[in-house]
């Protein structure tokens, strides 16, 4: 998620690039909670939250410059800046792709009726004869 000192790192048309496409993110975060297809609710917040901030830079941005106060970030603030956002929105794209992979692979063993009980990789009846046959022996002790 990003921070308000990263976000006032970019320049004015970037942020408000990023601003729209958060905005559309939240939309179809909205439709796809709507319609049940909704992978991760926690992210409709965490979007909610990335506007604010960003409608927060803007407004202190726009304060400033109305008293003459701002002063632009250089060159190496704004490329920092621009560069770990960059990761951040890679790690998020890898774990929404972690996270539909899951929930395709979910859906497949289900469509196959594949249940958890049933993946496991031992068998519990071999478990119960190996148990009796350990109270045998012990019987066999105590007599």
């Amino acid at each position: 998620m990003p921070t308000a000192h990263d976000l006032s790192m970019l320049d004015g048309d970037e942020l408000a690039s990023r601003l729209g496409e958060s905005r559309r993110e939240l939309f179809n975060l909205r439709f796809q909670l709507a319609t049940g297809q909704l992978d991760n609710p926690a992210r409709i917040g965490q979007v909610r939250r990335e506007v604010a901030r960003m409608l927060t830079v803007l407004r202190g941005r726009e304060i400033l410059e109305a008293e003459g106060a701002y002063i632009a970030p250089t060159a190496a603030e704004h490329e920092a800046a621009r560069a770990k956002l960059a990761a951040e929105d890679a790690e998020r794209e890898e774990k929404a792709a972690a996270r539909a992979k899951a929930a395709e692979a979910e859906a497949e063993a289900e469509e196959f009726g594949v249940h958890d009980h049933e993946v496991h990789d031992h068998d519990h009846d071999a478990d119960d004869e190996f148990d009796e046959e350990f109270d045998d022996e012990d019987e066999e002790e105590e007599a």
